[in-house]
């Protein structure tokens, strides 16, 4: 009984929070939804007034699929799964490993930007070397070809990916928590909305590449390569950045052959992925079709 009213209560809990966040009855820091609703809408009229590649379309290919995607992964999908991660955390509570017990600093008394500023390094690297997991082992792999099988890019390519993936990020950024002693920011909702605005523009149909910041920052250009069809020789994936560039240029993965934004994207074999959300919904669990798939 007390799994089941965990999950209940977690599970209500969050439908009404988002409830709530939709009719403006959450503090504007904490409301998600419209957060980012206004970044799409923003970085949408940038793509439409400054747009890299001018013969695509404003409502490009996948446009409302990728839109679907926004809501379902970052609302319906958190929904659906806070119930199940609440029973996790009990689980563990009862063996003694809490947010506090792989604390390795304790940052609280730091000033509040250097808490901020400590709180997306971690983060940012943990997201990175996840992806980097995502193209490295096959079993991954399949999961995150549906990120991959984005045709023309757009800021909401930027969370169109399986449910899958969700599983196995969301653990790896709450162990980054809990090694900075299970301590979030009062003020974190800066980096949360921070990354999602810079996961849209690295999306976006926009040439930025932010000059000399561009070896600390993602950006369009360099994450359009990530999604190129065909990549260097031997390579298993480029450009693996989140919102930072740093780790790639520090690991050898970075990779920028020229800007012209006119590459084919995708991947060897995504002929075979499903073009509705449905069928991507339960895709990865089969057999692939091809060794290349």
């Amino acid at each position: 009984m007390e799994y089941i009213e965990a999950f209940t209560n977690s599970f209500l809990g969050t439908a009404q929070w988002t409830w709530k966040s939709i009719l403006f009855q959450v503090p504007w820091h904490a409301n998600y939804f419209w957060g980012l609703m206004i970044i799409s809408l923003v970085v949408w009229v940038l793509e439409i007034l400054f747009p890299w590649r001018k013969g695509q379309s404003i409502f490009r290919k996948d446009f409302w699929l990728d839109g679907f995607y926004m809501f379902f992964n970052f609302f319906i999908f958190a929904i659906v799964v806070s119930g199940a991660y609440k029973i996790l955390e009990i689980l563990f509570g009862k063996l003694g490993i809490t947010a506090k017990s792989l604390a390795v600093v304790n940052f609280t008394a730091w000033p509040v930007w250097l808490q901020l500023l400590i709180f997306f390094i971690v983060l940012d690297f943990v997201q990175w070397f996840t992806h980097v997991m995502l193209h490295r082992f096959p079993v991954l792999w399949r999961f995150h070809q549906v990120h991959h099988s984005v045709k023309e890019m757009g800021f909401a390519a930027h969370l169109r990916y399986h449910w899958m993936e969700n599983i196995l990020y969301k653990p790896l950024k709450t162990f980054g928590v809990m090694l900075l002693g299970g301590f979030e920011p009062e003020q974190a909702f800066i980096v949360h909305f921070a990354a999602i605005a810079i996961g849209h523009l690295n999306h976006a149909n926009i040439k930025i590449t932010y000059g000399p910041l561009k070896y600390i920052f993602n950006n369009p250009v360099m994450h359009l390569y990530h999604h190129s069809y065909v990549l260097p020789k031997g390579s298993y994936g480029i450009n693996f950045g989140i919102s930072l560039s740093l780790w790639d240029y520090l690991f050898k993965t970075n990779y920028i052959p020229g800007d012209s934004g006119t590459i084919a994207l995708g991947y060897p074999g995504d002929e075979h992925m499903p073009k509705a959300f449905w069928g991507q919904l339960f895709y990865g669990f089969g057999k692939p079709k091809s060794k290349d798939a």
